[in-house]
């Protein structure tokens, strides 16, 4: 059996949007071969185009994300991500967002002796990832020391100090919210003094305000390191791809509480 963490573009995604494509092309024609208004055929035009532009932009993230193609982006920015967690023998560590498992099971796979906790709302827009997916995908990899609930990441079901490494990747900018560093503070809530955090997410100051003000934050709170690490520069991807990608602002907090 063979782990399948699937993609972060979801392939329904990319097949809707080039069914959708096929459509406005064929209503175009038909407006055409009619004869309507040239401004009809002009806005179905249009939006052929644009759904084709869109179409193809999924289909190259998809292609970049792949684990099985060429690029693997997913693949080398979990393995980046987690060789930042480090757990003592016995500790626990929240993975949230945890989607297919990939960053839960790349965690337990550094710290075997350590426990690896993955939540996630598990929502319909990512209808293909599911709790028994990274239950499955534990299996596949031969790791035992993984668990995985169901939970919220504004609100964590968990008390302070409970776990001794916090993680996660790619999870914050997708929850509506006006204070992203609210909730980067609810995880951070549930770690342990001394106990280590990497977070990667699209940081920007659209999404999270100012992030460098944070960082100080951090520190007056007493937090012993704390750095925001930019992973446009060549670190899990080039400056290039993370325009055209969208991925601009992408960065991982990390330190030691």
């Amino acid at each position: 059996m063979k782990a399948d963490y699937k993609n972060w573009m979801p392939k329904g995604m990319v097949l809707g949007f080039l069914v959708a494509t096929g459509v406005l092309l064929l209503i175009t024609l038909i407006t055409m071969f009619l004869g309507l208004p040239s401004i009809v055929q002009i806005v179905f035009l249009i939006l052929t185009v644009l759904s084709g532009l869109m179409t193809l932009w999924m289909f190259l993230m998809y292609r970049a994300f792949s684990y099985n193609g060429k690029r693997q982006m997913s693949r080398q920015i979990i393995e980046g991500v987690s060789s930042y967690v480090k757990i003592p023998d016995g500790g626990k560590c929240l993975d949230i967002g945890c989607g297919s498992g990939a960053l839960s099971i790349a965690c337990a796979k550094k710290n075997p002796s350590a426990q690896i906790i993955g939540i996630d709302r598990w929502g319909k827009e990512y209808a293909s990832f599911s709790k028994n997916l990274c239950e499955s995908n534990s299996a596949a990899e031969g790791v035992t020391n993984t668990s995985f609930r169901n939970g919220d990441a504004c609100k964590l079901d968990f008390a302070d100090e409970t776990f001794d490494a916090v993680t996660s990747n790619y999870v914050y900018h997708n929850i509506p919210s006006k204070d992203r560093q609210s909730i980067l503070l609810e995880t951070l809530r549930t770690l342990k003094k001394g106990g280590t955090f990497a977070i990667h997410d699209i940081m920007s100051p659209a999404k999270y305000g100012d992030m460098e003000s944070f960082v100080n934050k951090l520190k007056d709170m007493g937090y012993k390191e704390v750095k925001l690490v930019d992973t446009t520069n060549g670190m899990f991807m080039s400056k290039w791809e993370s325009t055209w990608m969208g991925l601009s602002g992408s960065a991982i907090l990390m330190g030691r509480k």
